[in-house]
């Protein structure tokens, strides 16, 4: 039952909330859809939400959940709420009238499955449910240790099975704020866009959405080896074993200064950890052969995917960001491209670094730096989900942003994230801060923000975004920029370079106990 008032109250499974009226929307924040992940619950599977008395207020969004402090978080920059009631969703309807079954957006955040939080300002989705006419709605899931880390004692992918949990309640309850159940396209960037590749992969997402949008996904998918001894790491940080029974006794907002101190160090382990050590999280979903059977490349290849439309495509300099935020725009030496050449090139080693000099002839250091890494980490990891969906017998449409970042000068060029706060229209919040800093949100800005948000709107509702699906014949993709045309994939010669490359869970390369490394590290002088 559903009473529309100047505050609209809609009752869930757990009980009735209230929302608030806000620019035309109905708007309800803070709902939970599982139990506080504490005491004896925490490190396990999410459990259904505890029901409540009454009518509950859903004006606020819920708590973020323990975290390192970071530029899409933003926890520690923002005014957040705190608590332990981590797991709770957030709905924006244009009517909350079951009979309206409208199409249902469910937007999962990027954050390199570390930090993030579905209150940050950048993910206000109103001009998404304004634009479509549709519901949209976000959530949080735990991250880092308390999501992801391999622990002795706990399921992997915890995360995962939060955003499991999340569309299961968004299949249950929907229908109450106006949605339709069987109308739902999740959608996410970055480790969200990584989150939904496995989601496409996962037994237990099966059915619970039937459309996608995967916005530069990320290539890290852990060996249930590597993950295992990741987590070892991070628990030597603390002193303590990679098992709940330990790792249980720290408050999880200290336990978070373990995996900050570990990321700060990966980079010097690249001879154990291999490609996944420069990308300074420990933390990635892992193919344990359960909760998430195999990649979802191979998932989708065998046909995992048939059943679900996608869209996936990336930005055409995603790694730009992070040369950015290194302070290494202009400064890459030859010596550093030769050592990121070797690391990520396909094949690795000299072979590596030979096919990208040799298909980039022009090129310096700075721009090899960055390319091969975009390549690896988010362009080729798109591209190949696509092709694997395809050859699943799916059906992909794919896009390559190629409009630059106006912040910065235009330095950042189409860069990681830009497609963020095109998309929700939300310039002056957490990335767009940076992106667009100092300059003008100018008419172009704003009419290619609108066309994204009619692309994936369209979608969500018809399955057609508005350009071709992708075929591996004619490989046409819709390049978004002031002017978007539709061609063959932009960067052919890249293309060609990881042609039967596929991205196989990251291995373990070294042997041997981590936790007596971390800890002398830690604590040089205990016995």
């Amino acid at each position: 039952m559903t009473t529309v008032e100047a505050e609209p109250v809609v009752r869930t499974a757990a009980g009735a909330v209230r929302g608030r009226r806000e620019d035309g929307l109905a708007v309800f924040r803070g709902i939970p859809f599982a139990a506080p992940p504490v005491g004896q619950a925490r490190f396990q599977a999410p459990l259904p939400p505890r029901p409540w008395e009454g009518v509950r207020d859903a004006h606020a969004f819920g708590p973020p959940p323990p975290q390192e402090p970071g530029i899409q978080g933003r926890t520690g920059v923002l005014d957040v709420p705190t608590g332990d009631d981590w797991l709770t969703a957030n709905v924006w309807t244009p009517d909350p009238e079951p009979a309206a079954a409208r199409p249902v957006m469910v937007w999962i955040y990027g954050g390199a499955y570390k930090l993030g939080h579905a209150g940050s300002p950048g993910y206000d989705a109103r001009h998404i449910a304004r634009a479509g006419d549709l519901v949209v709605v976000s959530f949080n899931y735990r991250v880092g240790t308390e999501g992801f880390a391999r622990l002795e004692g706990a399921p992997a992918n915890r995360g995962l099975l939060d955003q499991v949990a999340a569309l299961e309640w968004v299949r249950d309850n929907i229908a109450e704020f106006g949605g339709d159940p069987g109308r739902v396209t999740v959608f996410g960037e970055s480790a969200g866009a990584g989150s939904v590749a496995s989601l496409l992969a996962m037994p237990s997402a099966r059915g619970l959405f039937g459309r996608a949008i995967a916005q530069s996904v990320p290539g890290t998918y852990f060996s249930d080896e590597l993950a295992r001894d990741l987590a070892a790491a991070i628990a030597a940080e603390a002193g303590l074993r990679p098992t709940v029974a330990d790792l249980a006794t720290v408050d999880p907002r200290e336990l978070t200064e373990a995996g900050a101190a570990l990321s700060a160090k990966m980079g010097e382990r690249v001879d154990r950890w291999g490609r996944v050590a420069p990308t300074v999280t420990p933390f990635s979903p892992v193919v344990d052969g359960e909760v998430l059977p195999v990649t979802p490349w191979q998932a989708l290849a065998a046909g995992a995917g048939r059943d679900v439309e996608l869209i996936v495509g990336h930005n055409a300099q995603e790694y730009r960001l992070f040369v950015a935020l290194a302070g290494l725009l202009g400064k890459v030496t030859e010596e550093q491209a030769t050592g990121v050449l070797r690391l990520f090139g396909p094949g690795g080693g000299e072979a590596g670094e030979r096919a990208y000099r040799e298909a980039y002839p022009d090129a310096g250091p700075g721009e090899l730096f960055e390319r091969v890494q975009s390549d690896w980490l988010f362009h080729m990891p798109s591209l190949h989900l696509a092709e694997a969906q395809v050859a699943g017998g799916g059906r992909a449409h794919v896009y390559e942003l190629t409009w630059p970042a106006p912040g910065m000068g235009g330095s950042l060029g189409a860069c990681h994230g830009l497609d963020i706060p095109l998309l929700f229209g939300t310039y002056d919040a957490d990335l767009g801060n940076l992106l667009f800093a100092g300059a003008e949100v100018t008419e172009e800005a704003r009419t290619l923000s609108a066309r994204l948000r009619a692309s994936w709107t369209a979608f969500a509702r018809t399955g057609d975004p508005g350009w071709p699906a992708y075929d591996p014949g004619e490989r046409l993709v819709q390049v978004l920029d002031a002017e978007p045309e539709v061609r063959p994939y932009p960067d052919e010669a890249a293309r060609r370079l990881w042609e039967g490359h596929d991205f196989p869970p990251l291995p373990l390369l070294a042997q041997g106990p981590a936790q007596g490394v971390f800890l002398e590290s830690r604590l040089p002088g205990d016995a």
